[in-house]
């Protein structure tokens, strides 16, 4: 129990010093926006940099990478099925059913429990590249633009995560990683690539708790998104699960590493691609509830790991 509380103790202060920090004013929507961009452009890109710098490659990574990529697809097939569920806000249901923000929160949740971030990159991969391409293509698509290959392929090579995890994957792919790593400079580049990874789970968490936002007038259709989420993400997680480990070898954190993708919300990135109008707060209040239930579901799989 101990060992849970100190897991879990750090992200529930962090969450809650963002929330003080909204309603005492300590830094305003500008200070915010500061702090996401030096999450975005800066730490972000670093941890996902260092996650595939240092990932094992295999033809397990490539086959969970399929898993989660067509699991997604799913999911979204499953959205687009069930969106008369949350009426009259059908129109961006299908996408809070889907994906997953593995950036800004599933490397900080996973890096806390684990003690290192690159094992989260393997699963991440997959839902990374279904992000930026079939996900934001129906996104674009959903808001009245007509999604074109050469607009995605745009926002993926101008995204710095992305660069950070295409540069991550192509020297830790290669092998200058482990070269690099091996070599005498591989203390200064580990010590440099720490400094700036260091703060980005508290910041991501100080992020999400100043954004935390619970709009009681939208609690049913909210409350029906959720729970369709976490059932398709449920059956999701048994299915990828099922699959992987009747052809590899089970992986206790390549276990958990699923288990906390599919624990997570959908992707913050929803309002930055589309012009959601007045669904704004249907959809930041989706947003807000999942994370509390991934928090929730963090004590369980904190649990999970100790067992």
């Amino acid at each position: 129990m101990m060992q849970v509380v100190q897991m879990v103790l750090p992200i529930a202060i962090m969450l809650g010093l963002g929330v003080v920090c909204r309603q005492k004013g300590i830094f305003n929507m500008a200070g915010l926006a500061g702090i996401k961009a030096v999450v975005s452009d800066i730490c972000l890109p670093v941890v996902l940099f260092n996650a595939f710098f240092t990932a094992q490659y295999s033809l397990t990574v490539l086959l969970v990478f399929v898993l989660v990529y067509l699991g997604f697809g799913l999911a979204m097939a499953a959205g687009f099925g069930l969106r008369g569920l949350a009426k009259p806000h059908g129109q961006f249901f299908p996408f809070l059913l889907t994906s997953a923000e593995g950036g800004m929160l599933g490397y900080a949740l996973y890096g806390l429990l684990m003690g290192e971030q690159s094992g989260f990159a393997a699963v991440d991969l997959g839902q990374t590249v279904f992000a930026y391409t079939a996900f934001l293509g129906m996104l674009t698509l959903s808001g009245g633009q007509k999604p074109t290959a050469k607009g995605l392929l745009k926002n993926i090579v101008t995204n710095k995560c992305c660069i950070g995890m295409a540069l991550g994957i192509l020297l830790g792919a290669s092998g200058v990683g482990r070269w690099v790593l091996a070599g005498s400079a591989g203390g200064i580049v580990s010590s440099a690539i720490s400094m700036i990874t260091a703060p980005t789970s508290a910041l991501v968490l100080l992020i999400v708790g100043y954004e935390l936002e619970l709009d009681k007038t939208l609690l049913r259709p909210v409350a029906v998104t959720v729970l369709c989420r976490l059932v398709v993400m449920g059956a999701l997680l048994a299915l990828v699960s099922f699959v992987l480990f009747q052809i590899v070898p089970f992986d206790r954190k390549l276990q958990i590493a699923l288990m906390i993708l599919y624990a997570l919300p959908a992707p913050f990135i929803i309002p930055l691609f589309a012009d959601v109008g007045q669904e704004g707060r249907y959809i930041s209040t989706t947003l807000s509830v999942h994370t509390i239930c991934t928090i929730l579901l963090y004590v369980v799989i904190a649990f999970v790991s100790l067992g």
